[in-house]
């Protein structure tokens, strides 16, 4: 049986043999939001990152995709985990939390989504979070919907 393949999505400019550590939250002074986040409070347009030390990693290509998009011309790497491997709730994809995580390939360069995948993403969102009871969803690049009231 062969290794799983980690993928991270991210900051860009990486190259093979590079670390991925931990970063600070990008939080503005001047964005209430921004401001919630920082207090630990949960916001309707992004979770806090409930696990600050840690990188996140993920084997689902397209979850890592998206993660890569939301960054300016993000890029997407097949990463080796390195330390304790801990499962992550944070979302409902397959992804785990580690201290840090070589880059052994750059996937792909300046990462935006196609509007078919943002969609197909979307769905299986929706799916993931309705399965596990969960009936309001914020879907990637959309606003946040009510599931069965119009999504």
């Amino acid at each position: 049986m062969s290794a799983p393949r980690y993928f991270h999505g991210g900051v860009p400019g990486l190259e093979i043999g590079d670390w991925i550590v931990p970063a600070p939250p990008h939080l503005l002074d001047d964005c209430p939001i921004c401001q919630a986040v920082k207090r630990g409070e949960s916001t309707p347009f992004e979770q806090p990152n409930l696990s600050p030390d840690r990188v996140h990693v993920t084997t689902d290509l397209e979850y890592a995709r998206f993660y890569a998009s939301k960054y300016v011309r993000g890029d997407l790497y097949v990463v080796e985990p390195e330390g304790d491997l801990r499962p992550s709730t944070e979302d409902r994809f397959p992804s785990w939390k580690v201290p840090r995580a070589r880059v052994i390939s750059v996937y792909a360069r300046f990462v935006e989504l196609t509007p078919h995948q943002r969609r197909t993403l979307s769905n299986r969102w929706r799916r993931a979070d309705r399965a596990a009871g969960d009936p309001t969803t914020v879907l990637p690049g959309g606003p946040l919907f009510r599931l069965g009231a119009g999504a």
